[in-house]
């Protein structure tokens, strides 16, 4: 990838800046890093022509904070064609007016964008665009939930099927924490309200809106009953120590857990996950086109591209997460009755997938799905929300953190984040919230 982004980048620079691009052929794409099978790039280039007539150069850039990906359209009026954002920033884009709907009119060539699962669409409807439908501005690309990645040696599965778990002693120096305070106030916001909303005083959805200073306060108390036991708040480096053994539990995303857990099985380490009972959340990043886009044509054809079967399974199968295109090709590409017991995944197959064979951790039953809310912005309140996650974890840096810490940023005192490995299967995307 990054040969690829280096190569391409000093073609740029000989061709002048990219101002001076011919944008009427060029297709300008801003995504996670390690979030595709890169190889659909060029494919894509060639299919666009055998559609379309026309030619179209892909120029391919990385980001790995919303944030900064939206602070380059809002400020700078980045002409990027096509982006990848998850559903918290397609909410505020959407508030914001910085999105164009997406035309599904392709002519003679096929409308892909059709196998999008309905349970995509259903929690694509839930993204609260100010009266603009989030379904005819973005489409799903991939999703997942927050649970518990562990080490089957040290803890039984029904152990570690519950928040309050943290909360136990034998977890200390051995428990990593995904440092994404919306992902995991959010979580425990549907668990440590879960009595309330089997009840029916309060539901699911509404309570992930939530964000008064109460709320904060409740998942504030409850975070700081196990800070002790946190050995490092991390982003990316908790699933190493997972395979390595060196850590027990990580709270985790489910795409960062298969990936460990197929890492671990290779060294002899068995990892499993689990959704904790109480409750949690499922995540989602989706297609957009800018405000400011130049090319809207390819990047709908580009979106439309992506939501192929066949490429979809093969973006699963490079990048460890899960697509949000369903239909017979993913279901029967996806099932492996050797491995898995069969499961309720009609929420996102349809009524055919009652009793299907997949994997729990990428497609979790229908009774899990149930119990998960789903995160939005929380606009003039995230302030809030960041103080409180800087307070939490303000004492309970580990040694081991700085260490880690103290290593970055050598690291890019060095330049050695300008290195030319390739990164493994789904082990460089960083979901910064």
């Amino acid at each position: 990838m990054k040969r690829f982004l280096f190569a391409a980048a000093a073609l740029l620079m000989l061709a002048g800046p990219l101002s001076a691009i011919d944008r009427e052929h060029t297709l300008k794409v801003y995504n996670w890093a390690d979030y595709i099978d890169e190889t659909l790039l060029g494919e894509f280039e060639q299919w666009y022509e055998e559609q379309t007539g026309e030619q179209v150069k892909i120029v391919y850039q990385l980001f790995d904070i919303n944030e900064i990906m939206l602070s380059k359209i809002e400020l700078g009026h980045e002409d990027f064609d096509v982006v990848c954002p998850s559903e918290y920033i397609i909410e505020r884009m959407l508030r914001s007016d910085l999105l164009l709907p997406i035309d599904r009119d392709f002519g003679e060539t096929p409308d892909y964008l059709g196998n999008i699962s309905p349970y995509i669409i259903h929690k694509f409807n839930q993204i609260d665009g100010s009266g603009k439908n989030a379904n005819d501005y973005s489409i799903g690309y991939m999703w997942g939930t927050v649970g518990f990645l562990y080490n089957t040696k040290h803890a039984t599965r029904d152990e570690v099927s519950t928040w309050y778990t943290l909360q136990d002693q034998k977890w200390a120096g051995k428990l990593f924490m995904k440092d994404a305070f919306r992902d995991i106030y959010t979580s425990l916001r549907v668990a440590l309200n879960r009595d309330k909303i089997d009840a029916g005083e309060m539901d699911t959805e509404k309570i992930c809106f939530d964000a008064s200073a109460e709320d904060i306060a409740q998942v504030e108390s409850f975070l700081n009953t196990f800070r002790d036991n946190v050995s490092g708040w991390e982003a990316d480096f908790g699933k190493e120590r997972m395979t390595q053994e060196k850590a027990w539990l990580n709270v985790t995303w489910s795409g960062d857990a298969q990936w460990a857990i197929e890492e671990a099985a290779a060294v002899g380490v068995d990892l499993d996950f689990v959704v904790p009972r109480e409750g949690s959340i499922t995540w989602f990043d989706g297609w957009v086109i800018p405000k400011y886009a130049k090319n809207v044509k390819a990047a709908r054809y580009f979106i439309n591209f992506m939501c192929k079967p066949e490429n979809a399974i093969r973006n699963m199968e490079e990048i460890g997460y899960v697509s949000a295109v369903g239909g017979p090709e993913i279901l029967e590409a996806m099932s492996d009755p050797d491995s898995y017991e069969p499961e309720d995944a009609s929420y996102f197959f349809g009524p055919e997938a009652t009793a299907v064979c997949l994997s729990p951790v990428m497609y979790p039953s229908t009774d899990v799905i149930a119990r998960c809310g789903m995160m939005h912005d929380n606009g003039d309140r995230t302030q809030d929300l960041l103080d409180m996650w800087t307070r939490v974890k303000g004492d309970s840096a580990s040694i081991f953190t700085y260490v880690i810490i103290g290593i970055a940023i050598v690291a890019l005192i060095a330049g050695v984040v300008v290195g030319n490995t390739r990164k493994k299967k789904g082990h460089g995307k960083k979901r910064r919230r």
